[in-house]
C-alpha cells in the first residue's frame, strides 16, 4: 500500500495536466486555405489559396581546429568547433490551389491515375486523398518550383485534371 499511494498520486497528476495549446500560424494544421477576403487582393473570385510554411533546412558542421603546441616541439592540439549553417531559409509560399470542394473522389481518383501514368504514385487508385497522394502530389510539384503537398491549380492544370484559362481574344 506504500508503493500505490505515489503511483496513485502521479497518475493524478497526470491527468490534471493541461494540453499544451496549438500553435499559430499556417503549420498548426497544416496549410491554411484562404478564400473571399483573407485571399490574395488581385486574386479571382471563387478561387482557393493556400499559405504554407517551407521549412528552413540547417546543418551544423563539427570542425577540428589545431591549436599551438603547449610547448615547442609537442604534440599538436586539437579542439572542436561546432557551428550550424542555414542550407535554405525558412519560407511562407502563397499559391492558388484546388478548392477543397472540388477534392471529390472521382477528381481524386483522376488525380492519382495522372500522377501514378507520370511515376510519381505507387499503389492502388483508391479516390482518397490519403499520405501516399500528398507524398507524390509533393514530388510532383517540387521539381516545378513548389514543395507542398496541396495542389496548386499550376499543377492541376500540367496534369490535365482543370481547364487552361485563355486569354481574351
Amino acid at each position: 500500500m506504500i508503493r500505490a499511494l505515489p503511483l496513485a498520486l502521479l497518475l493524478a497528476a497526470g491527468c490534471a495536466a493541461a494540453p499544451a495549446p496549438p500553435a499559430a500560424g499556417p503549420r498548426a494544421g497544416g496549410p491554411e486555405v484562404l478564400r473571399g477576403a483573407a485571399a490574395p487582393a488581385d486574386a479571382p473570385a471563387g478561387t482557393c489559396w493556400v499559405r504554407d510554411l517551407r521549412p528552413a533546412v540547417v546543418e551544423t558542421v563539427v570542425e577540428r581546429v589545431a591549436l599551438p603546441p603547449a610547448t615547442a616541439g609537442g604534440p599538436p592540439l586539437w579542439r572542436s568547433e561546432t557551428r550550424q549553417r542555414i542550407l535554405r531559409p525558412r519560407e511562407e509560399l502563397l499559391f492558388e490551389a484546388v478548392c477543397p470542394e472540388a477534392l471529390e473522389a472521382g477528381f481524386v481518383a483522376s488525380l492519382q491515375r495522372a500522377l501514378r501514368v507520370r511515376g510519381f504514385l505507387e499503389g492502388p487508385v483508391t479516390g482518397a486523398l490519403d499520405a501516399p497522394t500528398r507524398a507524390a502530389i509533393r514530388r510532383f510539384q517540387a521539381p516545378r518550383g513548389l514543395d507542398s503537398a496541396v495542389l496548386s491549380v499550376a499543377a492541376a492544370r500540367a496534369l490535365g485534371l482543370v481547364a487552361v484559362a485563355l486569354a481574351p481574344a
